[in-house]
């Protein structure tokens, strides 16, 4: 982020804004004070997004080791505090302060903006985890209020409340996804049925959004599935089906452009390079080889 929009670190806990308040703290040894904020409590909604650091979260007298990608949900009247274990490595985090009168303003609109809340009050749950491809998404939408934030552009006011808004729904969203993951057998299906979707749609733009959109669920789960069955992001395993098409195809075809352009694949530069990668011979070197191979054959 940049380096404009971080915040000079306050050991300041109440909130001065009505609604919401958002920082970007990147702290070293040398310039941060927040060994001077010791266990405490909030009357708002904190949640922490952690980035970078050797850190530790005590709450309610439990120690919370914290890992780059987790996301800490402390609710009003819980004790905690953070202990920093090396004061060498940066530390960075977003701080998202949301007061209990805006999630009840909130709450009227849809139960769905709180459930993370009343979730975390009661299961007493602080601490969750996304992967990087998530934790990524979570980020950007941290980013466009933050940068929102800081702009004067017109529309300020009301594009401020529709991001915050829509990070509160993410989070939402996203961790509702986690605490109830999908039935194995439901699971199964949709990776089978991604796999014939992508096989009968090589020729088409299948980017995850395009994706998600088709079978109603979210890109990081489509992800996470294609990962866990596959071993390969989803770019990775179009890439390679793509890449055998156009093996075949370019036997049967005059032209190799129009061999890969065929499956999707518009650039020639990056065709080049993933087809030597994967067969260790250029797209030529393999439609010379076979030729040879068949006249050969022929003999």
């Amino acid at each position: 982020m940049k380096q404009n929009l971080q915040t000079t670190f306050s050991t300041r806990q109440n909130m001065l804004s009505r609604d919401f308040e958002i920082y970007y703290y990147n702290d070293t040894y040398q310039n941060s004070h927040y060994y001077n904020v010791d266990n405490h409590t909030h009357n708002y909604y904190e949640f922490y997004f952690f980035l970078e650091g050797n850190v530790s979260m005590n709450i309610e007298g439990h120690m919370h080791p914290l890992k780059p990608g987790d996301v800490v949900v402390i609710p009003p009247a819980v004790h905690h505090y953070a202990i920093l274990h090396d004061s060498k490595v940066p530390y960075r985090r977003f701080v998202f302060w949301i007061s209990v009168e805006y999630c009840n303003k909130l709450l009227q609109l849809s139960p769905d903006y709180v459930y993370l809340m009343q979730h975390t009050k009661v299961t007493k749950h602080y601490v969750f985890h996304y992967d990087v491809i998530a934790f990524n998404a979570l980020q950007s939408k941290v980013f466009h209020l933050i940068e929102e934030l800081h702009s004067n552009r017109f529309g300020r006011e009301a594009k401020i409340t529709l991001c915050a808004n829509d990070l509160i729904l993410h989070l939402n969203r996203s961790i509702y996804e986690m605490e109830h993951p999908k039935s194995q057998h439901e699971v199964q299906n949709l990776y089978q049925n991604l796999l014939l979707f992508i096989e009968d749609h090589l020729d088409e733009d299948l980017t995850l959004d395009y994706l998600a959109e088709h079978f109603f669920v979210s890109k990081y789960h489509i992800s996470h599935v294609f990962k866990e069955h596959m071993g390969l992001s989803v770019h990775q395993f179009i890439t390679k089906k793509r890449l055998a098409m156009c093996k075949d195809a370019i036997l049967s075809l005059d032209s190799i452009t129009e061999a890969y352009q065929m499956y999707g694949l518009k650039d020639y530069s990056s065709f080049f390079r993933a087809f030597k990668k994967e067969f260790g011979m250029s797209p030529k070197e393999y439609k010379e080889l076979a030729a040879q191979i068949q006249k050969e054959n022929k003999c």
